[in-house]
Order: C-alpha cells, then structure tokens, then sequence
C-alpha cells in the first residue's frame, strides 16, 4: 500500500464511515430496530381512575395500626375497640379517665391529625391539607408502580386522580389491562373461622358482623377474619419466583419483609400458635397455611397451582409494589394502524422535500462544500435514528417534527462556518489555514446557539408529557447530533479534500 493510500485509508474520516457502517447495521430494518408511538403505528390509549378515597383509609389504618404499640410504651390504657367509620378512626375505651389519658399521649405522637374526645371514646381524623397531600401522593405512587411494571410505555398524570397510558402497536392489550389494573394489595391476616357460604359465618354472630371483622373470599370457601392487617405489602423487601424441590418442584413465589414486617410477622405468629394465617391478594384468600411456630427472619411462601408465567407474574407484581389505591378503568381508546401509516408517510415526505430543497440551496449556493454540507445533514439524520435505537425511546410525529427542525439547525451550523471560511479566504491565507480557523472561529457561536436550545429541550421534558416528551427527546439528540457533524464529521470532509488532493481554489 503506497503512502497516498494509506494516508486515505487511516484518515480521520474513515472513523465516521465506520460507525455509520455500524449504524446501519444494527438501524435497519428500521421497523425492527427502532420503537414507534402510538400516533404513528396504532394501539389502544387506557384512562384510569385512581381511588384517592382508598388511600386516605390505608393512611388512617396504617395510623390506627400504631396505637396499640403508642399506647404500650407509654403504659396506657389500650382501646377496647378500634375501628374507622367516615375517614375517622374511633377509639373506645373502657373509662372516661382512660380515654383522656390516652388522648394526650396520642396528641404528641399524632400531631398531623385533629382529635376530639367523646366520654369515653377518642376520635382521629386528617384535616383537609392532609387529605388533599396523601391524594396528591397516591396518583404519583401509582404512576411510579406503573412505570415498574411496564417499563419503556408512556404513563402520564392526567387532572388531578387520572392517569393515561399508551399501549403503542400491543399485541395482547388484555393481557397489559390485566397487569396494569392489578392493585397486587398483599395482607397477612389471622382465620377466625372457615366456611362454605358466607350465610354460615353470619350465623354465629346472628347476622351482624363486629367492626373489626371482615369476610372474604379465598379457596376454600369464605373467611371470617381480622378487618385490618398488620403486615402487608408495604413492607415487602423482595419476591422472587422459584422451584420449591420439598414440593415436587412445584412452582413458588417466595417474599422477604423489610426489618419493620419481619418483627411485626413474628409478632403475629407467636400471638397466634396454631391458628391459620390468611395470604391475601387483590381481597382474595390465596392460602391459608396454620402457624406452627413463630416464624422469625420474615421470608414467606406462596404455594399452589402456579405455572411457571404466573409465579414470575405475581413475583414481578409484588416487587414492583402495590397500588397506594386502587385504580378502574374509564376510559379505552383503539388508534388504528392506518392512520399512522399516513402520519409516517408524510413525515417521510415532509423529511425529503426538506433535504432535497437544502441540496439544492447548497450546490447552488456553495458548489463542492455546499455537497460536504449535505452529507453532513445526513449523517447527522442517521445519528439521531442511531440514539432514538440504542436509547429505545419511541418514535412519535412530534418526534418526526423535531427531526425536521434539526435539517434546519444543521444547514444553519454549515452555513456558519462557511461563512467564517469566506472571511478567511477574502485575507488571503491558505485554504488550509482558513478552513482550520473557520471552524475554530464558528464553534463559539454554534455551541451558544445550541446550547441555550438544548436547555429548552431539557426544560419540555422536564415539565411536559407524552407528544411534548418526544418531540424534546429527538429535539435534544439532533442538537447534539448537530455539533457532533458540524464540529467534527464536516471538518473531516474539509481534511481528507486537503490532505489527499491538490486543491488550488476552494469555491465557497
């Protein structure tokens, strides 16, 4: 290989033909290598409500949980009954003396809840800004939850409790609805008693069931059990799904509570020798194993009837985390593929006839390196695409208009260089030189430009959602895409035309 040929073939330029070579490689076809939204493939568009009212009840059975422990460690009377009726926790006590001593102490534990005493019975509730907080908080705790479950789809806050979810070009939508409206609420509860029909249980407490009691359903018939919880979902640490070899291999889900759940679960266990202790999920009595011994270290399992998607489902749920509260679906919506075939097709268009009319502005304008400056603005396109593939964000027609904005801003980086060039060369210095310093000259006033626009990108995406989101993401990638080609691609063009041949004259 002579010296002109090496020269060429370990040049800088070689690099940038490289890793298009690469891009290409991995970008097309570039239906299975790049991810669509739904405005431009098609899919189902979900609107879900979440059930604020639920929890705000969680919060105060949460707080109504502690008051037994409160009432222990500051050696006070404890309740005879508890319950909540109407977003307000009613404690009774069994003298007017206990219920004032009481009162006091849970004033200075409690401060973020108003407090009336009543004779003999105390009475907690949250003011307004509280209920308002833990609302606020439920819809972002879900949408959080969401996002867990199903990574890479678009979940936006919509109003004040909606939440929208895109389903772009979804295979089984079913199948993502029964995911995403799973609330995955897991309770470990004591069994009073078992039984066929719910007409059965009632009879015992001639129809009329205590406060503190509830009955649900499960596998084996209807449970008569505690109304409230005392270790549940939130204080899971992990779950995972796994074989289980003691059981013929079956499949498990095994979880392991946090260090607050794994005293409480003890707690519970030594208290109750014996007895049967509820695994519920979603208000369902999964199963019901009796307590042997207390059981310390807070790992529980999950048997019966799993395959091996359900388990890692259920496993994947738990993890993930439960809903705050619950949430129903109110609104679904089918986008059909058609429509975003013609919002592809003219995308594409509106992409061409800009790129055709810039080709023609730079020949026409610039001659050979109005030529280097479209190839800049292509390989500056398929930088984009490369980001939008390795990041795997979405393609959107927002998305497609950011693209088209970036031609623009691209052609505008050329034409501020060349411009600098022209100066250079009207002093009478060499092309060499005046190439080098046009370009060192323009990069001060290219970066200001797109940096200050780059901040705006970061700003949309911050703040906005959903079509906003993807135009700032292609918006923020062709800026960067654009310094990369303008600093670095087009000046390597310029380099290789330099070094490798005679140029006498540069028309620019």
């Amino acid at each position: 290989m002579n010296l002109s040929l090496r020269r060429m073939f370990f040049s800088e330029l070689t690099f940038w033909l490289v890793v298009c070579g690469i891009g290409l490689y991995f970008l097309l076809p570039l239906r299975k290598s790049l991810r669509f939204g739904i405005d431009l493939v098609g899919g189902t568009y979900l609107t879900l409500e979440v059930q604020t009212e639920k929890a705000v009840e969680a919060e105060l059975i949460e707080q109504m949980q502690a008051v037994d422990a409160k009432l222990k460690r500051a050696q006070k009377a404890l309740p005879t009954s508890k319950h909540i009726e109407n977003n307000t926790i009613i404690l009774t006590f069994s003298s007017m003396q206990d219920a004032q001593m009481a009162a006091i102490e849970l004033k200075g534990s409690m401060p973020d809840m108003d407090q009336s005493t009543d004779g003999t019975t105390v009475r907690f509730s949250f003011p307004d800004r509280m209920i308002h907080i833990i609302k606020e908080n439920a819809v972002s705790r879900n949408i959080e939850v969401l996002r867990t479950r199903m990574r890479d789809i678009p979940i936006a806050q919509q109003g004040e409790k909606n939440i929208v979810i895109e389903l772009p070009d979804t295979a089984n939508p079913q199948e993502a609805k029964a995911r995403i409206g799973k609330a995955a609420q897991l309770e470990l509860r004591i069994v009073d008693k078992v039984a066929a029909t719910k007409e059965d249980l009632l009879y015992d407490f001639d129809g009329d069931l205590p406060l503190d009691k509830e009955i649900l359903p499960g596998t084996d018939g209807y449970y008569i059990l505690d109304k409230y919880a005392e270790v549940t979902g939130r204080m899971l640490k992990e779950a995972r799904a796994q074989y289980d070899e003691s059981k013929g291999f079956q499949h498990v889900v095994t979880f392991k509570l946090n260090d607050a759940g794994s005293e409480k679960f003890f707690d519970l266990t030594s208290k109750h020798y014996g007895r049967p202790l509820a695994i519920i999920l979603d208000g369902v009595v999964i199963q019901a194993p009796r307590v042997n011994e207390p059981i310390s270290g807070g790992n529980v399992q999950i048997s019966g009837g799993f395959t091996a998607e359900s388990a890692r489902e259920l496993a994947l749920l738990l993890q993930s985390g439960s809903f705050t509260a619950p949430v129903t679906f109110e609104e679904e919506r089918q986008i059909g593929p058609s429509l975003g075939q013609e919002s592809i097709r003219q995308g594409l268009i509106s992409c061409l006839v800009g790129l055709g009319l810039l080709f023609i502005f730079s020949l026409f304008y610039y001659n050979l390196s109005g030529l280097f400056a479209f190839f800049a603005l292509v390989y500056n396109l398929g930088l984009i695409l490369m980001g939008l593939s390795w990041l795997e964000v979405p393609l959107t027609l927002p998305g497609i208009a950011g693209m088209v904005l970036t031609v623009g801003m691209a052609i505008d980086a050329s034409i501020l260089i060349y411009e600098h060039i022209k100066e250079e060369l009207s002093k009478g210095v060499t092309i060499k030189q005046a190439v080098q310093t046009g370009f060192r000259d323009a990069m001060v006033v290219i970066l200001d430009a797109n940096i200050t626009t780059f901040i705006v990108g970061v700003v949309l995406f911050k703040f906005g959602t959903g079509p906003i989101q993807g135009f700032a993401v292609t918006m923020m990638l062709g800026i960067l895409a654009t310094l990369i080609t303008g600093l670095f691609f087009l000046r390597s063009l310029f380099n290789f035309m330099l070094n490798n041949f005679n140029v006498q004259k540069l028309r620019i």
